[in-house]
């Protein structure tokens, strides 16, 4: 049917018979007047009096001029004479008068009729010309709203077969409406699920109830290649007398309300995992442990087949740059997991088991590039450049794998390793928002894996590691002044365990330590060395206070039965914050700079390899202006005093008039700690500053 032309009524032979009450006639009670040639009324119908107002027996045998007024009876008669004498009909509108004597329009149609005897006679055909207009007016605009409409709508009948289609429902669909008509939906609509949609039609039907806005999904003729969405709803048509015409449908194409909700619950999905993986990856400091926690994220709920490959000289951290000219990587797989059985899950390598890739391999690009790849429909010689050799390529040839992401795992800026994603029994293929919910995972995944490779490394370093007892002056530092002191023993044989340290971390931040082995000698110092070379590592990894004291704790019980305290704590310049936990150490002092210095009241702790004791950190503010002032219990412990006296003394005598930092190292030295002890002393004092200034050591 052309697009001109906007309805199509089914036109197929109809089988004779009476039909119940209800039609167009009915409803416009059309009424039927017989007059002789003398113009007397010789038949009336019962649609008669509902127009004129009369009944049979009032109107028979009466002249037909009772029912116009008496200005009209000269044109009547005229008209009447002409229809008799010519034959002529005439049609029109014409005012008559009611019995009720009121005047009322009413269209005519008058003829004349001629029976088997030559006699001839007037047939009027009335109707109200009220209801009439209101019938054509209610029928032109049903008509301009079904052919006009931007929604689909089609009519069927009582046997579900098509009588009207228009032309917005002929887009829809991709089949001509002209093809429509006289047909059922399951002879157009194969590429739908058309049983459920003519049980629909059939319960609407049966039951008068509508279905309002049911979702459906599926592809047309129209646009065979994509997806639409359609709102359709259906309707039990009913005639006057309440006799069932059929069922009509509407279909609003939803397309675009269907992506955003699709795109919505995109989100929440890739929510939702990304959750899950912040609970389950990272949960230990073992790079095989973290690498599998990853792999079970993203199967199934990403990808059916995933698995993580570390580059070789990285985990055992022998790289130390990328390579200038691109070329084959050993990579070491460190984890595998699969939906399901599958020969490419098999074919994969096995964790621990390591694998030369070359550099036309796309896991090789992927370190090289730093950038995601993506292979959204995998071809015979995709899988040639996915897998390691001709072997691999075929199992996952087998196993249907058709589409591939691979996402670099970087941490502080290096590349680890890739995080590779296959899917084969899924049938949607991988596309951007995959990329970039697998890039978020791989992203959390190589921090986690960053810090277990990191922490391994220390663990097995830290132990058989024998540092020097100090540390080297630090380097300018951001919004901090540093001064610091380190007194050894009197008897200059027994070296203590004693430390500080100021380490530089990122974004300005500076790590603060102070410790203390307890013991003497040089085990005790060779153990300090071990605490401070891990102290440092631990930092790097940009752990909290409190885990980094956890991490030292592990270490420390390990140590040969040794234990220690230790204050952990990290200043950032950019909000004067400080951050700060302890293992069972003394606490630290904090001297404001308009107010006297006071003890921070600090949870506590645990000494150093004593375990299952939790540390905690606490944040406080440190101005421009304010000291912090860190130090051992040789500062402060005396063999002759209460400790709490001597931490009184020691605020009393920071009370005093201000100092340079290097001064007050010495000032405090001198004023609190006895020529006879014969314990260390190590003594740091941190000074916020408005600007970056360089750290500096004083001189024992």
């Amino acid at each position: 049917m052309a697009a001109h032309e906007p309805l199509r009524w089914d036109e197929r032979d109809r089988s004779a018979g009476p039909l119940p009450p209800g039609g167009l006639l009915d409803l416009l009670s059309v009424a039927a007047v017989v007059l002789d040639t003398r113009g007397r009324i010789v038949f009336w119908s019962p649609q008669a009096e509902e127009v004129f107002g009369y009944t049979a027996r009032e109107a028979l045998g009466q002249y037909a001029a009772m029912l116009v007024r008496d200005e009209h009876r000269d044109l009547v008669t005229r008209l009447f004479a002409e229809v008799m004498s010519t034959g002529t009909s005439w049609a029109g509108a014409f005012p008559i008068r009611h019995k009720d004597g009121s005047t009322r329009l009413v269209e005519f149609r008058n003829m004349r009729l001629l029976d088997d005897l030559g006699d001839v006679y007037a047939l009027g055909i009335a109707a109200d010309q009220s209801t009439l207009q209101q019938v054509e007016t209610d029928l032109a605009l049903s008509q301009r709203l079904v052919a006009q409409a931007p929604i689909g709508i089609a009519l069927l009948d009582t046997d579900l077969r098509y009588l009207l289609v228009n032309p917005a429902l002929e887009r829809i669909n991709g089949v001509p409406a002209a093809d429509h008509i006289g047909k059922h939906p399951r002879d157009l609509l194969t590429f739908l699920d058309v049983d459920t949609i003519e049980s629909a039609l059939r319960q609407v039907l049966l039951t008068g109830t509508p279905v309002i806005d049911q979702y459906t999904v599926g592809r047309t003729p129209a646009d065979p290649e994509h997806d639409h969405a359609w709102s359709v709803s259906y309707f039990r048509i009913e005639g006057a007398g309440g006799r069932v015409i059929g069922v009509a449908n509407s279909v609003v194409d939803v397309s675009e309300r269907h992506q955003a909700t699709t795109a919505a619950d995109r989100a929440r999905r890739r929510l939702a995992v990304i959750a899950h993986a912040s609970a389950r990856v990272g949960t230990t400091l073992e790079v095989e442990h973290t690498a599998r926690e990853l792999v079970d994220v993203a199967v199934p709920d990403l990808a059916d087949i995933a698995t993580v490959d570390v580059l070789d000289d990285v985990l055992a951290f022998r790289r130390a740059a990328p390579p200038r000219e691109p070329g084959p990587e050993m990579f070491r797989a460190l984890a595998v997991a699969a939906a399901y059985p599958t020969p490419a899950a098999t074919a994969a390598l096995a964790a621990g088991d390591l694998a030369t890739y070359g550099a036309d391999r796309l896991i090789t690009r992927c370190v090289h590039t730093g950038a995601p790849i993506l292979v959204t429909h995998t071809s015979g010689s995709d899988l040639q450049h996915i897998a390691r050799d001709a072997d691999t390529a075929a199992a996952f040839a087998e196993a249907g794998v058709h589409s591939y992401l691979a996402v670099p795992l970087i941490a502080r800026n290096e590349v680890l390793g890739v995080l590779d994603l296959l899917r084969a029994r899924n049938p949607q293929p991988f596309d951007e928002d995959d990329v970039l919910l697998a890039g978020e995972l791989a992203a959390r995944a190589a921090i986690a894996i960053d810090n277990a490779r990191w922490h391994q490394s220390v663990r097995n370093t830290a132990e058989t590691l024998q540092r020097s007892l100090l540390p080297s002056p630090p380097p300018p530092l951001a919004g901090l002044t540093i001064a610091s002191l380190y007194q050894p023993a009197q008897a200059t044989h027994e070296v203590g365990g004693d430390w500080y340290d100021v380490i530089p971390l990122a974004r300005d931040r500076t790590a603060l330590v102070v410790g203390d082995v307890m013991g003497n000698g040089i085990d005790a110092a060779a153990t300090m060395g071990r605490l401070r070379t891990a102290t440092c590592a631990f930092a790097d990894l940009d752990l909290t206070p409190e885990e980094v004291l956890h991490h030292l704790d592990k270490i420390t019980q390990g140590l040969e039965h040794y234990i220690a305290t230790c204050i952990y704590a990290v200043y950032d310049p950019h909000d004067h914050t400080c951050r700060i936990a302890n293992a069972g150490h003394l606490p630290p002092v904090l001297a404001p700079a308009h107010g006297p210095p006071r003890l921070l009241d600090l949870p506590t702790g645990a000494p150093l390899g004593v375990g299952g004791v939790p540390f905690h950190t606490t944040s406080f503010d440190l101005g421009t202006g304010d000291r912090l002032v860190l130090y051992t219990d040789g500062l402060v412990e005396t063999r002759r005093h209460p400790i709490d006296d001597r931490l009184n003394t020691l605020l009393r005598t920071l009370d005093a008039p201000r100092r340079p930092l290097e001064e007050t190292c010495h000032w405090l030295l001198d004023s609190l700690r006895h020529p006879d002890d014969h314990d260390d002393v190590a003594l740091l004092i941190a000074e916020a500053t408005a600007t970056p200034a360089p750290g500096r050591s004083a001189p024992a």
